[in-house]
């Protein structure tokens, strides 16, 4: 944990909504202030939903689609330029200074819509 990290309830960690979804899409997102994507990502039951991400450092469009994601799926949209981004998809910092990101995906294939417990 972080020196400056305040502890939480768990009933606050359970109210955070993080589904497993997969990327049916990724394209280029030219109007970024920053290198990024736009991704479509099937979440099951919960539908398809856009989301805008800084995944360009470590992946190609074309990587991207079929791969498993986690995503935080009860944040508000969020306007990100001209396009809404519906999900948040998670992803770790590389340490790199010029700011590469790692998603976060499941160890292996598991149903679309399964809930990070």
């Amino acid at each position: 944990m972080d020196a400056g990290a305040d502890p939480i309830a768990y009933e606050d960690f359970e109210r955070v909504d993080v589904r497993v979804g997969r990327v049916v899409a990724a394209r280029p997102f030219p109007e970024a202030r920053t290198p990024a994507y736009v991704l479509e990502v099937d979440l099951g039951p919960l539908g398809v939903r856009r989301s805008a991400g800084r995944f360009t450092r470590h992946y190609a469009p074309d990587d991207l689609v079929g791969r498993q994601v986690l995503c935080v799926v009860n944040l508000p949209a969020k306007q990100v330029g001209p396009r809404r981004s519906e999900v948040l998809v998670l992803g770790v910092p590389d340490g790199r200074e010029d700011g590469g990101v790692v998603l976060v995906q499941p160890e292996r294939d598991v149903p679309l819509g399964a809930r990070l417990f």
